[in-house]
């Protein structure tokens, strides 16, 4: 046995001690429910990247454990790491503990430091994408987390008796799956797709891509490339032709200059991630729109991963008015000139867009949005922010009014441990460093709800509990032996 194996063999042997001295996970608390034959799923998550994977996590730490995902991505390739992601690194510090759920044994840093040495964990700079993923798979096989893969969610919708049900689909064959709860942990596109602005549509679909598509770089060798964006997305894109070989890059930005302050990452704090929630909607509305227009910088390293190659070109107050096919490719029209290129990517970002989405349809126009509960003061208006769902406690659906109630009920019993949750939550679920408190309050929401709507079930438990403690022998009466003592006197 290699001394690498050895190391996370006794490192997995410290988290298995770990987890027996906190007394976890806790025994299980909740009923067994069956339908036509069928065990009922206590929680179904719909997504085994970092948010599903640290959701069975948490459930299973609480004695929630009838738990399973479904994950249409082959095993080992879930989430955006090793698929569209092409940042050579996380931009996240490497000392986050991510979702390690408390328990230090099984944060990044150990699993590392335990193959490679806490020497080599100081010298890395940051995480490398890659290693992320295969952290990942470890701590679901450590975790024995229940996930089946290659299998896709195709419709939820309201079931029976209280549950909902969800339609799966592998190889081509669907199966009914029941569950009391559902959590969807869907990601950066959580409740929508890639956003492709109008523009983009107005050439072949050849020519254009989504920054979160599964582009072949190898294939722009001696091509020209645009990227429309100055986010994080954009230059991982721009650097990742580079390196591929393009021929030329440029990059058309709206404004006239880069972002370069993160402002949520200077108020990031205990503070932020605990308290947030329970702020006015007033307060929370200034957060995300003030934070949206000021936007989010690329990482100073990814910036400096584009600009090093002098066939990069940065163009500011471009914003791309027009795309033009031509007979060598397209033409990209800014208010500066027009420019050919062979490949557009537009790193855009994503919109809630429920209609894009067909498995979820039942909450399409029927979940409560920023725009139906809170009305901003004027100048303040902002549409995206409009679309986002506006979450309860547990990060669960609000029916509008006036629905069916099996179809209010329904939504109500669906949560969104995703990108979109923001708004209502906080940044707890849109990166690492706060996911474990997420998934910490997912948990504990969805025990509260699923205890008191077994209310009776766990009342009669108590009143009808007779497992005695004690059985008579434990004593002798103090007063036989005065009696006793008397009549010998």
């Amino acid at each position: 046995m290699s001394s690498t194996v050895a190391s996370l063999a006794a490192l997995e042997a410290r988290l298995k001690q770990d987890l027996l001295w906190l007394n976890q996970p806790a025994k299980a608390w909740m009923p067994a429910m069956e339908h036509g034959g069928e065990p009922v799923l206590d929680v179904a998550v719909v997504g085994s990247g970092l948010c599903g994977l640290v959701t069975l996590a948490a459930l299973k730490k609480i004695g929630i454990d009838r738990v399973q995902a479904f994950d249409r991505a082959p095993a080992g390739r879930e989430g955006p790491w090793v698929t569209y992601a092409r940042m050579q690194t996380l931009r996240t510090r490497k000392e986050a503990a991510g979702p390690a759920l408390g328990l230090p044994s099984l944060t990044f840093r150990a699993w590392f430091e335990a193959q490679h040495g806490a020497q080599a964990f100081l010298d890395m700079d940051l995480i490398p994408r890659e290693m992320w993923m295969d952290y990942l798979v470890w701590y679901r096989h450590v975790l024995d987390l229940d996930v089946v893969n290659e299998t896709a969610v195709a419709e939820i919708r309201p079931g029976p008796q209280r549950f909902v049900t969800l339609v799966v689909e592998r190889n081509g064959e669907r199966r009914i799956v029941h569950a009391r709860r559902v959590v969807l942990a869907t990601g950066l596109d959580g409740l929508g797709a890639p956003n492709l602005p109008p523009v983009a549509l107005k050439v072949q679909a050849g020519f254009v891509r989504h920054g979160a598509d599964a582009i072949e770089m190898a294939s722009v060798r001696g091509r020209r490339v645009a990227v429309v964006g100055a986010g994080a997305s954009a230059m991982d894109n721009a650097a990742s032709a580079l390196e591929a070989g393009a021929a030329r890059v440029d990059i058309f930005v709206r404004r006239s200059d880069i972002p370069s302050i993160d402002k949520f990452t200077g108020v990031g704090s205990q503070g932020m991630t605990q308290g947030y929630f329970g702020l006015p909607d007033s307060d929370k509305w200034t957060y995300m729109v003030a934070g949206d227009r000021a936007q989010i910088p690329p990482p100073r390293h990814s910036v400096l991963r584009v600009s090093r190659h002098p066939n990069a070109f940065l163009h500011l107050a471009s914003p791309v008015e027009d795309l033009v096919e031509a007979k060598d490719g397209v033409e990209v029209v800014t208010p500066k000139g027009r420019y050919g290129a062979d490949l557009v990517i537009f790193a855009t970002g994503f919109t809630v867009d429920l209609e894009k989405r067909p498995e979820f349809a039942v909450l399409a126009g029927n979940i409560l949005t920023w725009g139906d509960a809170y009305v901003p003061p004027k100048g303040w208006e902002h549409q995206q922010m409009a679309a986002m769902p506006y979450l309860g406690a547990a990060f669960e659906f609000q029916p509008k009014p006036g629905l069916d109630p099996t179809l209010a009920q329904a939504i109500a019993r669906i949560s969104c441990f995703a990108y979109p949750a923001v708004p209502s939550h906080g940044k707890i679920t849109s990166g690492i460093p706060s996911i474990s408190d997420g998934a910490t309050r997912l948990a504990t929401g969805l025990a509260r709800s699923l205890f008191v709507e077994d209310r009776a079930y766990h009342l009669d438990r108590f009143l009808f509990f007779d497992e005695p403690e004690l059985f008579g022998d434990e004593w002798s009466h103090a007063d036989n032996h005065k009696e006793m003592n008397h009549a010998e006197g």
